[in-house]
């Protein structure tokens, strides 16, 4: 595990910027394309907004990534809730990503038909690969979920399926998600965590008693461990232990 902290918010989207540039540029150099896992919520989107802007628009070759995404709300592309419609408002509709190589979660047809449906087009490209995604990128809930595995629901114990769709009751809305077993194959896969109010979260995911029916993100362990990495503002890292973790 890679625990990287910086001072403050913009500084730690900048972090995670730079490590993605350096990453995509070392990945593309051995292989044609990249792919790259998207999230949804406010902490991703001011991520989205920077690599959306000089330099970084310029210092990706948008057009040799793939896009995918790691869940969704059944809801309608325009609604504003929508994880790949803010993606595109806040990254896609500004760099020069090729259309043909962005796959949205389908909201148009039933829940159960779009999991099956994602499900269906991972398996088409990962096909026979060690690992799945290149890069996942995963925000952290207030409650410990990450991606839409949300506490105590079914899909936590999923490990044959990589898309599932669920009611999820809290929020009263179905959710389309990637599971924890394909999650866990991706390459690398970096969490963005930033504020105050996550700081007790972030303590319990990486050093607390491992309860991950309580705690989801704790799910979160890739096959090669080297390759998980939490991006945090001091805000949200002042409760580690620092002595037992890498901080950079």
């Amino acid at each position: 595990m890679n625990i990287h902290t910086y001072p403050s918010t913009d500084a730690s989207n900048i972090g995670i910027a730079n490590w993605m540039v350096d990453y995509i540029h070392k990945t593309l150099a051995e292989k044609k394309m990249f792919t790259l896992a998207l999230s949804g919520g406010n902490t991703p989107k001011a991520l989205y907004q920077l690599l959306a802007q000089e330099p970084y628009r310029n210092l990706i070759d948008w057009q040799r990534i793939l896009f995918f995404w790691g869940d969704e709300r059944y809801v309608k592309f325009e609604d504003e809730s929508n994880n790949a419609h803010m993606c595109h408002e806040a990254l896609l509709n500004h760099v020069a990503a090729n259309k043909a190589q962005v796959f949205p979660i389908d909201t148009t047809i039933s829940p159960e038909d779009s999991a099956k449906a994602y499900q269906h087009l991972l398996h088409q490209y990962f096909n026979g690969q060690a690992d799945t995604f290149d890069l996942m990128l995963l925000g952290l809930g207030d409650n410990g979920h990450t991606l839409s595995l949300f506490p105590y629901t079914e899909i936590l114990h999923e490990q044959t399926d990589w898309v599932k769709s669920y009611w999820l009751k809290e929020q009263q809305m179905f959710r389309i998600s990637l599971t924890a077993p394909v999650a866990n194959q991706s390459t690398a896969i970096a969490f963005l965590v930033t504020g105050t109010g996550k700081a007790n979260m972030v303590k319990q995911i990486i050093e607390g008693e491992r309860l991950p029916e309580k705690y989801p993100a704790q799910l979160i362990q890739p096959t090669k461990a080297a390759n998980l990495h939490w991006f945090l503002d001091d805000n949200a890292a002042k409760l580690l232990n620092q002595s037992k973790n890498q901080l950079s």
